[in-house]
């Protein structure tokens, strides 16, 4: 049986799509461990997919002052240790990591025992953890066609995200009666991951009297951030945070107002959901989303807008001009190469593994 280490934790986006690679490494024969820090994000999300858990010291890479950057070299060096201990033990024909601070140690310390490794990257520009990884690895899978020119070529392979195969499987109608919506009204939903947008909720519930002339608007709006107000408006549904039904409301939408996160539209790529996107100023981020929505826009995928330019008027006039358009982008999402993310990394996993 061939054996695999999969690796990447720190927020969700360096997990999901280790856990969309899962039915495909099962059914080709894998035995599949999993690696992250003692208690990070990665151990609750991986508890639910009977898979043994190993977990290693980890610190994280900062580019800011701050005093744990004084004792944080010890707990990767500690990690690096503790990794390349549980690899000998496991002894896996391949690792593949997606990244995020706690893969640094895992990679480093398979690359030291000859073990081939494959990364992610997410965004257009690859973070820190990742260039700590990169010099070793065999491959680095991309989503983005401009992030290929910023990687070895030899190594680079633009392969897009791996998305769980269930979201494909969504039920419109089941969307509809969920939302208690009707089938002959088009439905926009709006996605402001897991901790929401304050500002893109704000945007959306203020352009509301306007947006519910034409359509109906389920939001997800995350934790704490329902709008009480509004829970009795017709035509407009809010949610927390769905996780099963997700896929149901993507089938239920006709067009999608979101953040710009990797994983996030690389979802709606794959679904080909025709979408605006606001991406999180770089004022908040290391800019990271407003490459990936410029790269989406310029590929035909997306219109985008930014947050500082962001007001009623233009949301609602972009949001009619996306669904007049909407087939236009569809079609240009379905000529992308980046639409057979699994089948792409599942070849490079296998080619490395024998």
């Amino acid at each position: 049986m061939k054996k695999i280490v999969l690796t990447g934790g720190g927020t969700a986006g360096h997990v999901t799509p280790n856990i969309a690679l899962l039915p495909s490494l099962r059914r080709e024969g894998y035995e599949i461990t999993y690696m992250g820090s003692y208690d990070g994000i990665e151990k609750k999300l991986i508890a639910d997919f009977d898979i043994p858990y190993y977990g290693i010291a980890t610190g994280k890479f900062r580019r800011y002052l701050d005093v744990k950057n004084l004792t944080d070299p010890f707990r990767v060096v500690k990690g690096y240790a503790e990794a390349r201990k549980y690899l000998k033990e496991i002894a896996p024909d391949v690792v593949f990591s997606k990244g995020g601070f706690v893969s640094v140690p895992v990679v480093r310390a398979a690359a030291s025992l000859k073990i081939p490794c494959i990364i992610h990257e997410s965004d257009m520009t690859p973070g820190l953890a990742n260039k700590l990884c990169i010099p070793v690895a065999e491959k680095v899978c991309c989503n983005f066609p401009e992030t290929l020119k910023l990687l070895p070529e030899q190594k680079a392979v633009l392969t897009g995200t791996p998305i769980r195969e269930e979201l494909a499987r969504g039920n419109k109608l089941a969307g509809l009666d969920m939302c208690g919506f009707t089938a002959n009204k088009p439905v926009i939903m709006v996605i402001g991951g897991s901790l929401g947008a304050a500002n893109v909720n704000k945007a959306v519930r203020d352009a509301l009297p306007k947006l519910l002339e034409d359509f109906q608007v389920v939001h997800l709006c995350g934790k704490d951030k329902l709008d009480n107000l509004l829970l009795e408006t017709p035509g407009y549904k809010q949610f927390e945070y769905v996780k099963a039904e997700l896929k149901d409301l993507f089938a239920m939408a006709d067009v999608v107002i979101s953040r710009a996160g990797a994983n996030a539209i690389c979802e709606l790529l794959a679904l080909k959901k025709p979408n605006l996107l606001i991406p999180l100023p770089s004022s908040s981020s290391r800019g990271d989303q407003l490459l990936n929505a410029r790269s989406f826009e310029s590929q035909g995928f997306s219109i985008v807008i930014n947050e500082d330019d962001l007001t009623t008027e233009l949301l609602v006039d972009k949001v009619h001009e996306l669904y007049f358009t909407r087939q236009s982008y569809h079609d240009a999402m379905g000529r992308s190469g980046q639409m057979d993310s699994i089948s792409t990394i599942m070849k490079l996993i296998n080619d490395a593994a024998s």
